[in-house]
């Protein structure tokens, strides 16, 4: 269970550390890089979280009483709501990203339009409470 941790946690670490590097460096055309160093971190992360899901089974059959709210049953919930939450997060980000450059647009030629501008950033920044929202109903069921 540690290996698995320790490996998830170096896959990010990694992947922030390079990114930095390359970005201080002004590593030029790195995009296609980065995307593999990424896509690599990310199967270093899913191991990591399977690995300790793997060796459940073992830990539970030593155990005369295992208990339904045992961790190593529960990792697949949190990695569940890891993944609501970023993925959220994410397309939260890409949709305000857009939405606020339009909004900024409109506003530079028209002053008056800033309140709808404004309603339509926050219905971009909501799907990132769905996530939130999503992972807290995972975790009450976890709990």
């Amino acid at each position: 269970m540690v290996f698995g941790l320790l490996l998830s946690v170096s896959a990010v670490a990694g992947t922030i550390g390079v990114g930095t590097i390359m970005r201080k460096k002004g590593f030029r055309g790195g995009k296609c890089l980065f995307a593999a160093i990424a896509a690599f971190s990310f199967c270093l992360l899913v191991a990591g979280a399977i690995i300790p899901l793997a060796s459940a089974p073992a830990a539970a059959a030593d155990e005369v009483a295992a208990t339904p709210a045992d961790a190593s049953n529960n990792g697949l919930g949190f990695l569940g709501m890891a993944l609501a939450t970023g993925l959220a997060c994410i397309g939260a980000g890409i949709a305000v990203g857009s939405v606020g450059s339009a909004a900024l647009g409109l506003v530079g030629e028209q002053p008056g339009a800033i309140g709808t501008t404004l309603i339509y950033v926050g219905l971009a920044e909501g799907v990132a409470i769905y996530g939130i929202v999503i992972s807290i109903i995972i975790l009450s069921k976890l709990a």
